[in-house]
């Protein structure tokens, strides 16, 4: 294969030959035949050459001419004018309405008579004599319009409130805990960890699936008890991930996962671990700060709705307090009612009603919302709305003439309907494999792994079947909690 290479001829020959080395080497390395050279080719000449590399070593095939230096540049001389400069200039013409076109004899357009006493025109001047008079907007001859639909303003936006982070609880504590117990202790611990009925379900599921297969099943009373030796220090180091995740962002962090954090260290198991102790108050300390904080921020929301006339956000803030049996001010819920009962007015719109009712209807102050005049047309859906909420708003109800069926169920309210997801094409049918390859079910294999595991621990508990296991069994209280 030929291979492309700048060479640098030295010397030529008698017999026609010239000598060639590569660009930049000290000594030649080869012969070229001089028939391959351009005329005026001199020693010193840098060429491409098109090059054989074999065994015998390196033929030069054909030269390339190399790049031609040229010092000669070539140059636009710019050629100047004697003539003075002279500025382009724009200069409008000013708008005369009376030199717009030609008049002629029409004469000046405020001496011709009024609209109603001109001539018909079109004698002659090829435009049709029945042409459809031009209506006189000044004498009021426009067509009347019917009557114009309510518009409604929206108010303006408020900030929103970052959103609250939730509990992301790691798993250090309790990877440490499994890697402290033995092998073929692990899997138990972490059945126990999701529950002792999970143990209960998957030891059952295990000597189910081993009595089908003929062997023996496993002591489920030995088992049970592993779990729950195990139990409570797997419940320890659980709790000790979330509750080290909570304090990590403890002043972001919603206040329900943080509840149900502190709520859990009431646990006796937590409460006698020395480890926990600190953490517990920490945490519960930042819970009330917290609340009190959050309670402060949920009453200064609803008044910034209230300030710009946000009415339905106002409402349904007041419905979801921070703190379950928080109370809610008296001055607060006046000026809240007095605009609820302002904005449900004749002339709003159904939909509007409809709003303020849901909100309303679930909000610590509807009693004393009260309604002064109907709305214009009462739509089915109104009728329905009212009829719904009536156990909640019977004054309103009796003010807008809609009478309520009486129930003992308290309406709930309603939740956001989401919009159907797309439906995906079938999928081909594909063809059904032999029973032979099928592969085994995930319960299938998940017993058999755990029936192992089992027969591992019931051969291990067999072993040490001494007195001494036996007191520890004894005397060590078992913690049944099922959670």
């Amino acid at each position: 294969m030929s291979r492309r290479i700048e060479i640098e001829l030295t010397s030529s020959r008698p017999d026609g030959t010239w000598t060639w080395r590569a660009a930049g080497a000290r000594e030649p390395k080869g012969v070229l035949d001089g028939t391959l050279l351009a005329q005026g080719s001199k020693p010193g000449d840098v060429v491409k050459a098109e090059a054989d590399f074999d065994i015998d070593g390196i033929t030069i095939v054909s030269i390339t001419q190399g790049r031609v230096k040229v010092d000669k540049v070539e140059k636009i001389t710019l050629v100047g004018n004697d003539k003075p400069f002279e500025a382009v200039t724009q200069q409008l013409a000013k708008k005369d309405r009376g030199d717009r076109r030609d008049r002629g004899d029409r004469g000046d357009r405020r001496d011709r008579p009024a609209r109603g006493d001109r001539p018909a025109r079109g004698d002659g001047a090829g435009r049709d004599n029945d042409r459809r008079p031009r209506r006189d907007n000044a004498a009021g001859a426009d067509k009347p319009r019917g009557p114009r639909r309510p518009h409604f303003e929206a108010p303006p936006e408020l900030p929103q409130r970052p959103k609250a982070k939730r509990l992301k609880a790691g798993s250090t504590n309790r990877k440490a805990v499994l890697s402290e117990l033995p092998e073929d202790q692990r899997p138990i611990a972490e059945l126990a960890l999701q529950g002792m009925q999970t143990v209960r379900q998957r030891l059952k599921d295990a000597n189910a699936a081993l009595a089908a297969e003929g062997k023996p099943t496993m002591p489920e009373q030995s088992v049970l008890q592993m779990a729950e030796n195990l139990l409570p220090r797997l419940r320890v180091a659980d709790w000790l991930d979330r509750a080290e995740a909570a304090r990590k962002d403890l002043a972001e962090l919603d206040l329900r996962d943080l509840r149900s954090v502190v709520a859990a260290a009431n646990d006796p198991v937590i409460e006698r671990a020395e480890n926990c102790r600190e953490l517990v108050a920490e945490l519960r300390a930042g819970l009330t700060a917290r609340a009190e904080q959050e309670h402060l921020n949920w009453l200064g929301d609803i008044d910034a709705a209230l300030g710009v006339g946000r009415i339905v956000r106002a409402l349904k803030l007041s419905g979801q307090p921070p703190k379950a049996g928080a109370l809610f001010p008296d001055e607060l819920g006046r000026r809240l009612a007095e605009a609820t009962s302002q904005s449900l007015v004749a002339d709003a719109l159904a939909d509007r009603w409809i709003a303020v009712l849901e909100a309303v209807a679930f909000a610590p102050i509807r009693a004393q919302v009260t309604v002064t005049s109907k709305p214009e047309i009462i739509t089915p859906d109104l009728a329905k709305t009212v009829e719904r909420l009536g156990a909640l708003l019977p004054q309103i109800a009796a003010s807008l003439g809609i009478a309520v069926a009486s129930t003992n169920h308290a309406p709930k309210p309603l939740r956001a309907v989401r919009p159907p997801a797309k439906k995906l094409p079938p999928k081909p049918p594909t063809a059904p494999k032999a029973a032979a390859v099928e592969a085994p079910t995930e319960t299938a294999s998940e017993a058999v792994v755990e029936a192992v595991v089992a027969e591992v621990v019931v051969a291990e508990l067999a072993a040490e079947s001494t007195p001494a296991v036996a007191d520890a069994s004894v005397a060590e209280t078992p913690t049944t909690d099922e959670g």
